[in-house]
């Protein structure tokens, strides 16, 4: 008799751990959140290497180089032409 009150004991314990707070629906979303912050983590990191060969191309192409200064300061070459295109959202 002993035995069967402490395994329906156990029983119970065993359904209240599991449901609780700590159980399967806790280790779920827990593990959802980690698939999460891995994802965004793999993310950030191909973000963070497309920005060093970008830093690269800066610091060693001269192409690049003249391409962003001339962006930054919005010149032009000599005998290079410039087309200005209407605003589509503000029609005249």
């Amino acid at each position: 008799m002993a035995a069967l009150a402490a395994l329906i004991a156990l029983a119970a314990y065993a359904t209240i751990m599991l449901r609780g707070s700590q159980g399967i629906h806790a280790l779920q979303a827990k593990r959802a959140q980690i698939r999460a912050l891995e994802e965004e983590n793999a993310n950030l990191s191909r973000a963070i290497a497309e920005k060093k060969q970008r830093i690269d191309r800066l610091l060693h192409d001269p192409n690049t180089q003249e391409l962003e200064i001339r962006k930054r300061t919005k010149m032009q070459r000599q005998g290079d032409t410039q087309f200005v295109l209407p605003d589509a959202h503000n029609p005249s």
